[in-house]
């Protein structure tokens, strides 16, 4: 196990490098320039050379990079082209509304996906079964900033029920907190679970044509213990690959979500500071994103070892 941590902290560590030098390249090559944007299209070219100069915009690019970086790894990330304010702050603001909205949703999706995905797999031939399946193939086709419009159409436009958007922090109103939290948690987490559905069927479908189960179902065991008896631990396997997937596809849906619902998250921060041209800021979300993911990862290939004793033995190797 230790030496499986360790490779895969290696492979962390070589992949932010190569992420954060893609990221920083890709910054240099957008049009524009965040000194002029700073100033205004009026602003006189001296006045835009001394802000250049001010943001470090004038040094060459290897140095930029190197500050930037060494930054990251103080945990400085720097002050922003257009506010002046410190990121980190910023930053640290907005991940706390965008982990309460991924969490929920995320917990909503495991909560529908794996008796759903269950009972689809072990009715595969029913009508219940078939009808699980149709309805999870049409929640696969609906973008989560379309299930948004159509939970404000219904819930908050006709109903009432809750509200179609903004933002309170749960220690100053718990009870609006909650209420503004349901339909872009909702959102998300439905369409997630359709997907994670689908995945959970297959695999429990592709464990219940073992051996073993067919040995288990002929002791006499009905076929939802022996699947839960038998097979759930090796249908955890690739649910758990999906799982980290879904955790990703979660952050960046929640990018348009969090615009659809006016909620001041990172994707709100994301795509205010490329509409200002505040590449810096764009630039620290960004490998926040990418460090997210990452982490993601390399927990589930952990997991995978305590799962799957297979996998622990070709780990010793």
């Amino acid at each position: 196990m230790a030496v499986l941590l360790a490779r895969r902290a290696v492979i962390l560590v070589v992949s932010l490098l190569v992420s954060s030098g893609l990221v920083f390249a890709f910054m240099q090559v957008l049009p524009g320039d965040p000194a002029r944007v700073a100033l205004g299209v009026n602003a006189s070219e001296d006045a835009v050379a001394r802000l250049r100069a001010d943001y470090g915009l004038d040094q060459p690019l290897i140095v930029r990079y190197l500050d930037w970086v060494g930054g990251l790894v103080r945990f400085d990330l720097g002050t922003s082209y257009i506010s002046r304010a410190l990121i980190g702050p910023q930053i640290a603001d907005r991940l706390a509304v965008t982990l309460w909205l991924v969490g929920t949703a995320m917990v909503i999706a495991i909560v529908l996906a794996l008796p759903l995905g269950t009972v689809m797999a072990v009715r595969h031939r029913q009508l219940s079964g078939l009808l699980l399946s149709a309805l999870s193939q049409i929640g696969v086709a609906i973008p989560s900033f379309l299930a948004g419009l159509l939970l404000i159409t219904v819930f908050a436009v006709s109903l009432r029920w809750l509200p179609a958007n903004g933002w309170t922090p749960p220690a100053n109103d718990p009870v609006m907190f909650l209420k503004q939290l349901v339909l872009p948690a909702v959102s998300l987490g439905l369409v997630q679970s359709a997907v994670l559905t689908r995945y959970v069927r297959s695999a429990i479908l592709d464990v219940m044509r073992e051996d073993y189960i067919r040995t288990a179902r002929a002791k006499g065991l009905l076929p939802m213990r022996a699947l839960w008896r038998h097979g759930m631990r090796n249908a955890s396997v690739p649910v758990v690959t999906v799982l980290a997937l879904q955790l990703a596809t979660l952050l960046i849906g929640a990018v348009v979500v969090e615009r659809v619902f006016v909620i001041p998250g990172l994707g709100s921060l994301l795509l205010d500071s490329v509409a200002n041209r505040d590449l810096i800021v764009v630039q620290d979300v960004v490998m926040l994103l990418v460090l997210a993911v990452l982490l993601v990862n390399m927990v589930v290939d952990v997991i995978y070892v305590a799962i799957d004793p297979r996998m622990r033995a070709g780990g010793a190797r």
